[in-house]
């Protein structure tokens, strides 16, 4: 790929596609982790010379329209001024003469200098269809597109892949390189034993990477809703615990391959329970297999935490995506923290992924513990499953074209 560093950005309008999809409380930001992750590439692009810096992201998955204020830009745009020390404009209209709103204003461009940010591509149905009128709209902005949202990559929108295809010049951000780089390095040859921990909710949604760590592994680590599905599929009863019923027969399937391998499959000896997922009352411990009908397993127990915590301490590889419980409640945070703390106190190299899992390392305070945290989810996984990257692809295309 042609990185952003290496093209002529001077006198040029720059359009960069960042991952501003921050969470939203009440028009408040809670975190400011991926504004502060994207000043460094527009900083870098003025200094090149840059006409103007045009941003453009995503945020959330809003229903409605254009002008769905629950899902607007304008605090991320008053943020990122904040973080840049100077003005950031949010413009609303952008395309064409602004007909498509019906308004006879025209559209809004960044002048010579500015940096301005788009309202939320999502506002406009063109975005996730990857429609080609929408990415030659995008285009129209820029002299160079650079796609610097490693979180958008395993995605074929217009403004991921559409816009970089037709853009006068497409490159990959400093964000963007820096993610494929270390998560190569991390990937390609691993320091055994490779020790995979994957929680979360889902079999199905992960069920790409845990057919692929299967098979490279030393060592797999279900938590959460994954684990107890692996555990159904064992024939043990969960009560009413979160599993998947459609996905037993995948869990028995990867549970086989990892023996053939001769491979360890670490699935919870015991574990804590409660009424409800958010209870915290009624918390008991009890062996996996005498799990209560009208109980649901919360987190792991404590002998499964020591053997979790004993098998990263001698692992050469971690990587993490998924917590191992309920880890907002006090009472169910137990397992998640001594992977951050079993991490934290490793010598072995490691890459943690996903918007729970930064969220778990937030509270937990263990981020710096890790050798390299993804700020990709969907990415991050598809990355893992050794899946293709529809963004990266697109941007490799085009060298290859320009070569």
């Amino acid at each position: 790929m042609l990185l952003m560093r290496d093209a002529d950005l001077r006198g040029r309008r720059v359009l960069i596609r960042e991952d501003l999809n921050v969470p939203l409380s009440g028009g408040r930001i809670r975190s400011d982790a991926r504004i502060r992750a994207a000043v460094p590439t527009v900083q870098e692009a003025l200094a090149a010379g840059a006409h103007s810096v045009t941003l453009m992201s995503h945020l959330g998955r809003p229903a409605g329209g254009d002008g769905d204020g629950d899902f607007s830009l304008a605090p991320v745009a008053g943020a990122l001024g904040d973080a840049l020390g100077r003005p950031v404009r949010l413009i609303k209209t952008w395309r064409g003469d602004g007909a498509e709103s019906g308004s006879a204003v025209r559209p809004g461009k960044a002048g010579e200098g500015e940096v301005v940010l788009l309202e939320n591509l999502r506002f406009h149905p063109g975005e996730a269809a990857n429609d080609a009128g929408f990415a030659a709209d995008l285009a129209s902005l820029c002299d160079v597109f650079v796609m610097d949202a490693f979180a958008t990559a395993h995605r074929a929108h217009a403004s991921t892949v559409g816009v970089a295809r037709i853009a006068a010049v497409a490159c990959a951000g400093p964000l963007l390189a820096a993610e494929l780089r270390a998560l190569g390095d991390a990937m390609r040859a691993p320091k055994p034993p490779l020790v995979a921990v994957i929680g979360g909710a889902k079999v199905s949604t992960k069920l790409g990477v845990l057919n692929a760590l299967a098979g490279r592994a030393e060592v797999l680590i279900p938590g959460g809703g994954i684990a107890n599905t692996f555990l159904a599929a064992t024939g043990v009863a969960i009560g009413k615990s979160l599993a998947e019923d459609s996905m037993l027969d995948q869990a028995r399937a990867i549970i086989a391959r990892m023996a053939t391998r001769a491979a360890a499959i670490i699935l919870p000896a015991d574990v804590v329970t409660a009424p409800a997922m958010d209870s915290t009352a009624g918390i008991t411990v009890c062996a996996a297999a005498n799990v209560d009908s009208a109980s649901a397993i919360v987190d792991v127990g404590p002998d499964t935490r020591a053997r979790i915590a004993s098998t990263i301490s001698s692992a050469g590889t971690v990587v993490w995506s998924g917590p191992m419980g309920v880890f907002e409640n006090p009472a169910a945070a137990a397992g998640t923290r001594t992977v951050v703390d079993a991490v934290t106190n490793s010598a072995a190299a490691s890459i943690a992924g996903g918007g729970d899992t930064i969220a778990a390392l937030e509270k937990f305070g263990g981020a710096a513990g890790f050798s390299y945290i993804s700020t990709g989810g969907g990415a991050f996984l598809t990355f893992l499953a050794g899946q293709t990257l529809p963004a990266v692809a697109a941007l490799e295309e085009r060298a290859a074209r320009a070569a």
